[in-house]
C-alpha cells in the first residue's frame, strides 16, 4: 500500500481506517484496530503475496488513505459516508478497516448511491439486525436493520451466524435476509451466486475465537480462518468493496488476530484486483 496521493487514478483500490467504537455495546477497543492491522500487514514474519500468486506490491494503484479523523463537532456517520463517497466518486474500490460494525451502515449509504442493486455478504457470529440495542439504534448490533429498512441493498446474505435470537429471527424474516447458521455447515457456499456487485462485510468474530481471540464478543463454534479465505476465493460474484471490523487489540494474544485480519485483507485486495482486470 502506498501513502495517499491527491490525484488517485480511477480504478484504484483504497484502504481507509475508520477508528470508531463508540457504538460498541460490550467493550471498547476496536478504535485502535486499523493501525494494528497495518502493522501486521507489513510484518516481516510474512510477505505481500496472495495465496493465488499475486504480488500485492506489484499493484500500482493500491493506496492507504490513512484514518478518518473524528471530531466532536462533526457527525461521525456523515463523515464516514462522505469519506466513502469521495473514494467511490473517483470510481475506486474501498476497503475499510474498523472500528466496530456500526461503520458499515454509513459506508453502505455511500455505496447505495453508486450501485442500484447492491448485494451484501455479511460474515459474522451475530446477525446485527436489532431494531435497537440499549436504546441506541446505531449500535454495532443494528447496522443491517438500518441498511435493510432504508432499502440500501437488494440482497443481504449472512453466514457464520450462531447467536440469533427470536427478535432477530423476526427481523430477518421481515427484511428477507438469507441467514446461513453455523449449525447447518457451510455447504451454502457451493450454491450461492450473486447477480450484480457484492459488498463483503467481515466481522472477525465470524471466526472461532480459537483462531481469532482478539474480538470483544467470544462466540465458540465459528468458522476457521481457512473457511473464510475459501469464501473470499470461491465467492461467485464481483466484489466491489469490503470492510473488516470488530478487531479488538485489547483482547488479542501475541497479535494472532491482527495477523488473521492482515491475511484476510491481503486476500480481499487480491480478489478485488482480480475481479477488475
Amino acid at each position: 500500500m502506498k501513502p495517499v496521493k491527491k490525484n488517485i487514478q480511477n480504478g484504484s483500490i483504497c484502504i481507509l481506517g475508520i477508528p470508531l467504537d463508540k457504538n460498541s455495546s460490550f467493550q471498547k477497543g476496536p478504535s485502535s484496530a486499523p493501525g494494528q492491522i497495518r502493522e501486521s500487514y507489513f510484518s516481516d514474519s510474512s510477505n505481500l503475496w496472495s495465496e493465488k500468486g499475486l504480488d500485492l506490491e506489484s499493484i500500482k494503484h493500491l493506496y492507504d488513505l490513512g484514518d478518518i479523523d473524528f471530531k466532536e463537532d462533526i457527525d461521525d456517520f456523515n463523515l464516514i459516508k462522505n469519506s466513502a463517497k469521495d473514494v467511490l466518486d473517483k470510481n475506486c474500490y474501498l476497503l475499510s478497516l474498523g472500528g466496530d460494525h456500526s461503520i458499515t451502515f454509513p459506508i453502505i449509504e455511500a455505496y447505495a448511491q453508486k450501485y442500484d442493486r447492491l448485494n451484501i455478504l455479511h460474515l459474522d457470529a451475530h446477525p446485527d439486525l436489532y431494531d435497537s440495542l440499549d436504546g441506541n439504534i446505531y449500535s454495532h448490533a443494528c447496522p443491517f436493520a438500518r441498511i435493510m429498512e432504508k432499502n440500501l441493498a437488494a440482497r443481504l446474505v449472512q453466514a457464520g451466524i450462531r447467536t440469533i435470537n427470536g427478535h432477530q429471527r423476526e427481523q430477518a424474516q421481515k427484511f428477507g435476509v438469507e441467514v446461513n447458521e453455523m449449525k447447518d455447515g457451510i455447504n451454502w457456499l457451493d450454491k450461492l451466486e450473486f447477480d450484480g456487485p457484492v459488498y463483503l462485510s467481515l466481522d472477525l468474530d465470524c471466526i472461532d475465537p480459537a483462531f481469532a481471540p482478539g474480538v470483544s464478543h467470544h462466540e465458540p463454534g465459528g468458522m476457521t480462518t481457512r473457511q473464510v479465505i475459501d469464501i473470499i476465493h470461491q465467492l461467485k460474484g464481483k466484489i466491489i468493496g469490503a470492510d473488516i471490523v470488530e478487531y479488538n487489540p485489547n483482547r488479542d494474544l501475541n497479535s494472532m488476530t491482527s495477523m488473521v485480519a492482515a491475511k484476510l485483507l491481503k486476500e480481499i485486495i487480491a480478489r478485488i484486483y482480480e475481479d477488475t482486470i
